[in-house]
């Protein structure tokens, strides 16, 4: 969603607010809003303006819907646009027309029910005057910049990118080797990498597949292929990689070539030398014979590559010569890359202004909501030692350094977020309860720390038997910037070396791409059979979801089919398969519900359609509200309310709805050779507590 539309969400609050009382006198306005219908009470939040384009104003506004029967609440998020007509004089601007684009609530996906909440709430702003302060909207769009301001920190430096014609894979160290005795053993293993490398005699064997290497040097020299290694070496490799990774008939037969690198790296390889077909209608041409998004502009004859949803540029193709391309400086021919039919339409999700682009974006303001049990849950921290605390740049937090857990220390209190839920604790080593509020500084965490994306995760609402909680997509590490979805910040954090390795996440090395159904998929080019994640749990890698096995296909089995997911049943499976945050986890009552779903728009509704609604709509059903104005909806759709102190904690409107303002569900990615479930794929708290494990070979 471009920036328009993402201030288009603000302003839908803004309106929606302002529909009663402002025509009087724009300092009468009072809000929450309420709308009665029926068994039901539309509670409209204050908006917040992101954009103001001519006399068309966008935004966005929290809404939550209550059902008198059930005594629930439903949170939603709206997306609008409306036309305004100013009166500079008196500093106010009224509203002329009003387009809702997008309606999404948890739990939710009955688009009939939508539909007429849409009709219900254009019907009654449209009836009402609205009058809107000039002075407000502008302070809105301040504030607005402000928030983008952390979009733009993201850092989009483009990676040693590597281009080869031949089979070859990408072995990925976090930093220079750092190798560990195996315990009860004269071998030692190269601990920060989730590939199989083990020194034995002076030597290091690599582990792929089925083919197995040797090199005097890990990072220097060349990988020779060998038709086996010593003894006590291939029986640690048995207990590292599964059955099925050992016995998988899509092992390639001859060995690819091997690049290490050290560094943030991306690999590019071609069956031989580039294919292009043409894209239809456009000046544009595409690489066929790639399992990446290659594109040549014939007019500047420019090579874009796609890459964790950003585009880098060459014009040489040749090792580390690539530029980062700011989305609006794509040419304009990618926006008319066809959408049906081609088997390149998957960029279409990374070029602004789009339809799967806006999608990409809407989704990235849907959180995940769950209820939590006090009474049952709770969590641990491990500390390689002594807890060790480092300060957070631009905050009054610390974070510490030296454990897998995402601990926090504010003042005197230390806060830990597991698995999309925060806790709290007087010791940084618990015990650690259920947390009814954030720390104040989390907000202004920089995407430079290793620990941005707990700001993505919110505490709504609690009542002394349990906790509403939610996390939005940037939990994952997936943001928006210049209208696209990207993966990652793209900044190097540094690992934790000590008794133990605790990786932190990364952007670059395993292939990332969006997939529009199913979301952020990895791949190194090669098939999952090069990698121990089943056993070394290197999951901090790639944040709270982990890293999962997908469909299980590599060499170019999937060149370009069906949004790079080789074949529809793999592409499927990684879909329906994908849990959530909060699944398995006994204390945790969570919804799981499709965020990829079809999403319908409301027109623009003229007078003349309106006057009939407008018959049937009570001019005083819509009134201030009794909650105090104190209530303001971000450009996530979360709801935050001022405490006693002052500070802004998020918040729901009702402590006994069962589901929390919007969810998202089954997102998950199958790429052509892996599967990276943003919500999680695990059974049973337990093994959701492991999901951090160390990585450590053990006997």
């Amino acid at each position: 969603m471009n920036k328009r539309q993402i201030q288009s969400i603000t302003l839908i609050c803004f309106l929606f607010f302002s529909t009663i009382g402002f025509s009087q006198n724009v300092k009468d306005l009072k809000w929450p809003r309420e709308i009665k219908k029926e068994n039901y009470i539309i509670t409209l939040y204050q908006p917040q303006l992101e954009t103001l384009e001519g006399n068309t104003l966008t935004g966005r506004l929290a809404l939550s819907v209550k059902n008198k029967k059930e005594n629930n609440v439903r949170f939603g998020a709206l997306w609008f646009e409306a036309r305004l007509l100013t009166d500079k004089s008196s500093r106010t601007a009224a509203l002329e027309s009003l387009i809702i684009p997008k309606i999404k609530f948890a739990d939710v996906d009955d688009q009939a029910k939508i539909e007429n909440l849409k009709l219900v709430i254009i019907a009654d702003i449209e009836a009402a005057e609205i009058v809107l302060s000039l002075d407000h909207i502008i302070a809105g769009l301040e504030n607005v910049e402000n928030d983008n301001a952390t979009a733009k920190a993201l850092k989009n430096n483009p990676p040693d990118i590597y281009f080869r014609k031949t089979p070859t894979v990408l072995v990925f160290i976090d930093g220079e080797p750092k190798l560990k005795v195996v315990e009860n053993s004269k071998l030692e293993y190269v601990l920060n990498t989730p590939f199989f490398i083990v020194k034995d005699a002076g030597s290091y064997y690599l582990k792929g597949e089925n083919h197995w290497y040797k090199n005097n040097s890990i990072t220097s020299g060349s990988w020779q292929s060998i038709s086996s290694p010593p003894k006590d070496v291939s029986k640690l490799a048995k207990q590292r990689f599964s059955k099925e990774q050992e016995n998988s008939k899509e092992f390639s037969k001859t060995p690819p070539n091997i690049i290490v690198t050290t560094s943030p790296s991306e690999l590019v390889v071609t069956k031989g030398d580039l294919a292009y077909e043409p894209i239809k209608d456009s000046s544009l041409l595409y690489v066929t014979n790639t399992e990446s998004d290659i594109i040549l502009d014939i007019d500047s004859q420019m090579h874009y590559l796609l890459l964790n949803g950003r585009w880098y540029g060459s014009s040489t193709l040749t090792d580390k010569d690539w530029a980062f391309i700011e989305p609006d400086k794509l040419p304009k021919a990618f926006g008319s890359i066809p959408s049906d039919g081609s088997s390149i339409a998957a960029v279409r999700v990374s070029v602004p202004g789009t339809e799967e682009a806006k999608e990409a974006e809407y989704d990235q303001y849907i959180p995940q909501t769950a209820t939590v049990d006090r009474k049952k849950a709770t969590t641990e921290v491990t500390y390689d030692g002594e807890p060790k605390f480092e300060k957070i740049e631009g905050t009054d937090l610390l974070h510490a350094v030296n454990t897998q857990s995402t601990v926090l220390k504010s003042a005197n209190k230390f806060y830990v977020v597991d698995d999309g839920v925060w806790f709290e604790s007087e010791s940084s080593e618990g015990p650690w309860k259920v947390s009814d509020s954030r720390p104040a500084d989390v907000d202004d965490i920089p995407p430079a720390s290793p620990v941005y994306n707990v700001k993505y995760v919110y505490i709504y609402d609690s009542t002394p038997d349990v906790v509403y909680v939610g996390y939005t997509p940037g939990y994952y590490h997936s943001y928006v910037y210049g209208g696209m979805v990207v993966y990652g910040t793209g900044y190097y954090y540094q690992p934790w070396y000590g008794s133990y390795y605790y990786p932190r996440p990364v952007t670059y090395g395993f292939g990332v791409h969006y997939n529009p159904y199913t979301g952020w998929g990895f791949s190194v080019g090669i098939s999952y059979g090069w990698l121990t994640l089943s056993f070394s749990s290197h999951n901090s890698y790639w944040g709270p979801g982990g890293y999962a096995h997908g469909y299980r296909h590599g060499y170019h089995h999937g060149y370009h089919h069906g949004y790079h997911n080789g074949y529809n049943a793999g592409y499927a499976r990684g879909r329906y398969d994908a849990q959530n945050a909060y699944a398995g986890r006994r204390s945790v009552e969570d919804r799981n519900i499709n965020r990829s779903g079809v999403t319908t728009r409301t027109g623009s509704l003229n007078k003349e359609k309106l006057s009939s609604r407008r018959q049937s709509v009570s001019q005083n059903r819509t009134k201030p509200s009794t909650k105090k104005n104190n209530l303001f909806a971000d450009k996530n759709g979360n709801v935050y309310q001022r405490n006693k102190k002052g500070n802004w904690e998020q918040k729901r409107n009702s402590k006994s709805r069962q589901s929390l303002f919007l969810g998202n569900g089954n997102s998950s990615c199958c790429h052509t050779f892996y599967c990276y479930r943003p919500l999680f794929h695990r059974k049973g708290a337990s093994q959701v507590m492991n999901l951090f494990k160390i990585y450590q070979f053990e006997n």
